[in-house]
């Protein structure tokens, strides 16, 4: 059995050896392995992908039973286990067929059971992939019906044992609520080099201000409005004769490459919270 562990807790002596002997107890041999400990918050987080033959209830009880600390989050799946994704969007594509093209080529190890928009113009592209597509309006004048939409959420969530919410482009707004309920569970990717130019028409004004870089930030969604802690970014240098036009098309290729990038790493539990920051174990 293939199988990953990862670890977060308070730093002390003595927590490699505490879980390579307990991996060593349920005769695992360790593929990979990798260990942080950030100075500023005095957190040590691991990740360890290792082969037993015994049983996964007996591994799992001897893994966290390893270390004795209260702090101490330990996690344990099988390595072919998929997480499932609920992905919500609005009009723009380009994000949502990048995570459905990688993962019909088996190069996103997720699984997507469905797509949720307050629109319905990419209901074709959940069709093409036999996907359930759920078309849920919002009006932006009455809470009910915002409050309405993430009682929906949290059914498909529920129904469906969501393990990551992405937001591939989508134009709202989740409540403080929603955002901590979920918390460390939601991403969303922002058409920009955070922080810089939010708001309306972002690539307006990058021209505007005649930028020579742009850039987008995949991060975790909390209540303060994109600035949860970023999980990947990447930039692509632009000349004074670029036109919005093109600064749009350069972005939306940025976007799709950085939000693929960040939901392929949740998937391989290679990302880590730690305090405002993250620790992202690449491959």
């Amino acid at each position: 059995m293939d199988l990953i562990v990862t670890l977060a807790c308070n730093d002390h002596p003595g927590i490699v050896f505490a879980m390579t002997n307990a991996i060593l107890q349920c005769d695992g041999n360790i593929i990979e392995n990798q260990q942080f400990t950030d100075p500023a918050t005095n957190t040590f987080v691991m990740r360890t992908r290792f082969e037993t033959i015994q049983e996964f209830a007996q591994v799992e009880k001897t893994m966290k039973s390893a270390i004795k600390d209260e702090s101490a989050v330990i996690t344990l799946r099988e390595y072919s286990q998929k997480k499932k994704v609920l992905v919500l969007v609005t009009k723009e594509s380009h994000c949502l067929q990048e995570l459905l093209y990688l993962q019909e080529i088996g190069e996103m190890e997720i699984e997507i059971p469905l797509i949720v928009s307050n629109r319905n113009e990419l209901s074709g592209h959940a069709t093409d992939h036999n996907i359930e597509f759920h078309y849920l309006p919002i009006s932006q004048n009455e809470g009910e019906s915002k409050a309405d939409f993430e009682n929906q959420l949290r059914a498909f969530i529920a129904k469906h044992e969501i393990d990551l919410i992405v937001l591939a482009r989508f134009m709202q707004i989740l409540s403080d609520e929603f955002c901590q309920e979920y918390a460390g569970r939601i991403i969303n990717i922002h058409h920009s080099f955070l922080p810089g130019f939010k708001g309306a028409k972002p690539y307006h004004q990058a021209y505007d201000r005649g930028v020579k870089i742009i850039g987008a930030s995949a991060h975790f969604v909390t209540g303060d409005l994109d600035e949860g802690p970023i999980i990947a970014q990447d930039v692509a240098h632009v000349s004074h004769s670029a036109t919005p036009d093109d600064l749009i098309m350069i972005g939306r290729d940025i976007e799709r490459r950085v939000l693929s990038r960040a939901v392929r790493n949740y998937a391989q539990d290679r990302i880590f919270i730690v305090g405002n920051r993250t620790v992202v174990f690449h491959d």
